[in-house]
């Protein structure tokens, strides 16, 4: 649920969870940056469910305006923002908000985040950054979040530093499931799509990256069940973690 951080999440926290949630059942443990068994010419990461498990965090400012509002505010109903900017939907899907501006929702969102929790990142992302530097191969973070978000959302990774290019929600016009994040991302890398490696955790984003032509689009089950992801059109989901 990238598209809704706008602002910077608190980096010294006891790390509590929202309405009890258990950690991400999935994660990145075993994944190899290859395609068609070679080296990949650079990695397209998503942040927000892929990297870091931050769904519990974004959840639950959404369930505080929501609930305030009157809206349906189960996991069912918030599904629909995951991996996407939220003014986008707001302004593209109909729902009780209909009418409403867009922006000063998203405003709203942000600002009832709570402020006593910070993402921790998903079992492997670790390994895969270093593993990526160890076989020279670049990654670029393309996420729907905003950069104030990200950066130190991705502090116990070793922030935007890992990254040889950086794609937030300020830097195209048309948000997932466009193709337009993943496009840039690998322009900005240098690399063509077909020979990188995007991985999601979102339908939306795994559209995103497919239809950008990236060559192996690997899904992580932390947010959404396998099928759905599947159906997406994910080449490959991960199940260890």
């Amino acid at each position: 649920m990238d598209g809704l951080t706008g602002r910077a999440p608190q980096e010294d926290s006891p790390h509590p969870r929202p309405h009890g949630r258990p950690p991400a059942p999935a994660g990145l443990t075993g994944l190899r940056p290859e395609v068609a068994g070679s080296p990949a010419a650079g990695l397209l990461l998503d942040l927000d469910g892929t990297l870091v498990d931050s769904e519990p965090i974004h959840r639950e400012g959404y369930r505080r305006v929501f609930a305030c509002r009157g809206w349906p505010c189960s996991d069912a109903d918030l599904a629909i923002f995951t991996g996407r900017r939220a003014d986008d939907v707001f302004r593209t899907t109909p729902g009780p908000w209909d009418g409403l501006d867009p922006q000063a929702l998203f405003e709203e969102l942000v600002a009832a985040l709570p402020t006593d929790l910070a993402p921790e990142p998903l079992a492997g992302a670790a390994d895969l950054l270093d593993e990526a530097d160890r076989l020279g191969i670049p990654c670029a973070l393309v996420t729907s979040a905003g950069r104030a978000w990200a950066e130190p959302a991705l502090a116990a990774l070793g922030g935007l530093e890992r990254f040889a290019a950086v794609v937030t929600r300020d830097d195209v016009e048309r948000g997932k499931p466009s193709p337009d994040c993943y496009q840039l991302g690998a322009h900005r890398l240098g690399v063509d799509p077909a020979r990188c490696v995007a991985v999601e955790d979102a339908p939306a984003g795994v559209r995103a990256a497919v239809a950008a032509g990236v060559g192996r689009v690997v899904a992580v089950p932390s947010t959404h069940a396998p099928e759905l992801l599947r159906e997406a059109g994910a080449h490959e989901v991960l199940t260890g973690g």
